[in-house]
Protein backbone atom coordinates (compact mmCIF):
# COMPACT_ATOMS: atom_id res chain seq x y z
CA UNK A 1 0.00 0.00 0.00
CA UNK A 2 1.39 3.56 -1.08
CA UNK A 3 0.95 5.45 1.81
CA UNK A 4 -1.28 8.89 0.91
CA UNK A 5 -2.31 11.41 2.97
CA UNK A 6 -6.01 10.59 3.07
CA UNK A 7 -5.21 7.34 4.16
CA UNK A 8 -2.84 8.19 6.66
CA UNK A 9 -5.34 11.25 7.91
CA UNK A 10 -8.14 8.13 8.37
CA UNK A 11 -5.96 6.39 11.18
CA UNK A 12 -4.42 9.66 12.31
CA UNK A 13 -7.80 10.76 13.08
CA UNK A 14 -9.72 8.16 14.95
CA UNK A 15 -6.87 7.39 17.04
CA UNK A 16 -8.25 10.08 20.18
CA UNK A 17 -11.55 8.56 19.71
CA UNK A 18 -10.17 4.59 19.86
CA UNK A 19 -7.92 5.75 22.66
CA UNK A 20 -11.11 7.20 24.67
CA UNK A 21 -12.86 4.42 24.04
CA UNK A 22 -10.28 1.94 25.58
CA UNK A 23 -9.21 3.66 28.47
CA UNK A 24 -11.48 6.61 29.11
CA UNK A 25 -12.79 6.15 33.21
CA UNK A 26 -10.64 2.66 33.65
CA UNK A 27 -9.18 2.44 36.84
CA UNK A 28 -6.15 2.46 36.95
CA UNK A 29 -5.63 -0.99 37.34
CA UNK A 30 -5.64 -1.24 33.91
CA UNK A 31 -4.00 1.67 33.20
CA UNK A 32 -0.60 2.10 35.03
CA UNK A 33 0.64 -1.43 34.64
CA UNK A 34 3.96 -1.69 32.51
CA UNK A 35 6.17 -4.61 31.28
CA UNK A 36 9.26 -3.42 33.31
CA UNK A 37 11.65 -0.94 33.63
CA UNK A 38 11.70 1.14 30.56
CA UNK A 39 8.43 0.29 29.15
CA UNK A 40 5.20 2.25 28.82
CA UNK A 41 1.73 1.77 30.80
CA UNK A 42 -1.68 2.80 28.80
CA UNK A 43 -0.77 5.82 31.12
CA UNK A 44 2.30 6.32 29.63
CA UNK A 45 1.50 5.71 25.92
CA UNK A 46 -1.16 8.40 25.87
CA UNK A 47 1.33 10.80 27.53
CA UNK A 48 3.81 9.88 25.02
CA UNK A 49 1.73 10.85 22.39
CA UNK A 50 0.72 13.96 23.75
CA UNK A 51 4.60 14.79 23.84
CA UNK A 52 4.66 13.85 20.28
CA UNK A 53 1.99 16.28 19.25
CA UNK A 54 3.91 19.02 20.53
CA UNK A 55 7.56 17.91 19.84
CA UNK A 56 8.06 15.59 17.26
CA UNK A 57 5.08 14.69 14.12
CA UNK A 58 4.03 19.12 13.44
CA UNK A 59 7.77 20.72 14.19
CA UNK A 60 9.72 18.29 11.54
CA UNK A 61 7.32 18.59 8.96
CA UNK A 62 7.07 22.25 9.20
CA UNK A 63 11.12 21.84 8.75
CA UNK A 64 10.85 19.98 5.92
CA UNK A 65 8.37 22.41 4.45
CA UNK A 66 10.29 25.60 5.04
CA UNK A 67 13.69 23.39 3.24
CA UNK A 68 15.93 26.18 5.10
CA UNK A 69 19.15 25.39 4.79
CA UNK A 70 19.35 23.51 8.12
CA UNK A 71 17.08 20.68 7.72
CA UNK A 72 17.66 18.50 11.18
CA UNK A 73 15.25 17.44 13.14
CA UNK A 74 16.18 17.76 17.25
CA UNK A 75 16.32 14.44 18.87
CA UNK A 76 13.53 13.55 20.42
CA UNK A 77 13.30 12.23 23.91
CA UNK A 78 11.05 9.10 24.22
CA UNK A 79 10.37 9.74 27.90
CA UNK A 80 9.85 13.42 27.95
CA UNK A 81 6.39 13.00 28.69
CA UNK A 82 7.21 11.07 32.71
CA UNK A 83 7.86 14.35 33.47
CA UNK A 84 5.05 16.11 31.51
CA UNK A 85 2.21 14.03 32.49
CA UNK A 86 3.20 14.00 36.21
CA UNK A 87 0.00 14.65 38.49
CA UNK A 88 -2.48 14.45 35.71
CA UNK A 89 -5.20 12.03 35.41
CA UNK A 90 -5.80 10.34 32.09
CA UNK A 91 -8.77 11.88 31.58
CA UNK A 92 -6.65 15.31 31.49
CA UNK A 93 -4.23 13.46 29.10
CA UNK A 94 -7.15 12.28 26.71
CA UNK A 95 -8.27 15.81 26.93
CA UNK A 96 -5.25 17.03 25.89
CA UNK A 97 -3.85 14.66 23.39
CA UNK A 98 -7.91 14.78 21.56
CA UNK A 99 -6.92 18.97 21.39
CA UNK A 100 -3.56 18.87 20.48
CA UNK A 101 -4.34 16.26 18.01
CA UNK A 102 -7.37 18.34 16.15
CA UNK A 103 -5.35 21.61 16.06
CA UNK A 104 -2.22 18.94 14.33
CA UNK A 105 -4.84 17.97 11.91
CA UNK A 106 -6.09 21.07 11.05
CA UNK A 107 -2.66 22.70 10.12
CA UNK A 108 -1.77 19.93 8.13
CA UNK A 109 -5.12 20.07 6.28
CA UNK A 110 -4.30 23.70 5.49
CA UNK A 111 -0.86 22.67 3.76
CA UNK A 112 -2.62 21.00 1.11
CA UNK A 113 -0.05 18.60 0.32
CA UNK A 114 0.98 18.32 -3.27
CA UNK A 115 3.82 15.00 -4.45
CA UNK A 116 6.39 17.92 -4.41
CA UNK A 117 5.81 19.01 -0.94
CA UNK A 118 5.61 15.59 0.47
CA UNK A 119 8.90 14.71 -1.67
CA UNK A 120 10.64 17.26 0.21
CA UNK A 121 13.41 16.17 3.31
CA UNK A 122 14.53 17.08 6.44
CA UNK A 123 17.47 15.26 8.30
CA UNK A 124 16.57 12.86 11.19
CA UNK A 125 19.22 11.96 13.94
CA UNK A 126 19.59 8.40 13.56
CA UNK A 127 18.46 7.78 9.80
CA UNK A 128 19.34 11.03 7.83
CA UNK A 129 17.43 12.01 4.80
CA UNK A 130 13.93 11.26 5.45
CA UNK A 131 10.45 12.70 3.39
CA UNK A 132 7.78 14.47 4.68
CA UNK A 133 5.97 11.50 3.08
CA UNK A 134 7.50 8.88 5.41
CA UNK A 135 7.14 11.27 8.35
CA UNK A 136 3.18 10.90 7.80
CA UNK A 137 3.33 7.29 7.06
CA UNK A 138 5.28 6.62 10.51
CA UNK A 139 3.50 8.92 12.42
CA UNK A 140 0.27 6.77 11.44
CA UNK A 141 1.60 3.42 12.18
CA UNK A 142 3.42 5.13 15.36
CA UNK A 143 -0.56 5.61 16.12
CA UNK A 144 -0.70 1.94 15.66
CA UNK A 145 1.94 0.88 17.28
CA UNK A 146 0.98 1.99 20.66
CA UNK A 147 -2.44 0.95 20.19
CA UNK A 148 -1.07 -2.57 19.50
CA UNK A 149 1.30 -1.68 22.81
CA UNK A 150 -1.76 -0.78 25.19
CA UNK A 151 -4.02 -3.44 24.28
CA UNK A 152 -0.75 -5.74 25.05
CA UNK A 153 0.12 -4.56 27.98
CA UNK A 154 -3.81 -4.36 29.48
CA UNK A 155 -3.97 -7.73 28.37
CA UNK A 156 -1.34 -9.28 30.52
CA UNK A 157 -3.10 -8.47 33.22
CA UNK A 158 -4.94 -11.44 33.01
CA UNK A 159 -1.60 -13.57 31.60
CA UNK A 160 -2.49 -16.32 35.07
CA UNK A 161 -6.61 -15.60 35.12
CA UNK A 162 -7.38 -17.54 31.94
CA UNK A 163 -5.68 -20.22 33.12
CA UNK A 164 -5.16 -22.64 30.43
CA UNK A 165 -6.53 -20.70 27.13
CA UNK A 166 -3.27 -19.01 27.54
CA UNK A 167 -2.17 -21.24 24.65
CA UNK A 168 -4.48 -19.36 22.75
CA UNK A 169 -3.81 -16.23 23.51
CA UNK A 170 -0.22 -15.22 21.76
CA UNK A 171 -1.03 -11.79 23.22
CA UNK A 172 0.25 -12.55 26.89
CA UNK A 173 3.30 -13.89 26.06
CA UNK A 174 4.86 -11.11 23.53
CA UNK A 175 7.18 -8.76 24.22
Amino acid sequence: MIASVSDTLCVLERTPATLRALLGELPSQWTSPNEGPDTFSAFDNVAHLVHGERADWMPRARIMLAQSVDKRFEPYDRFAHVHESAGKSMATLLDEFEVARRANLQELHSWTLTDDMLALTGEHPAFGEVSLRQLLATWAVHDLGHLAQIARVMAKQYREAVGPWRAYLPILDRP
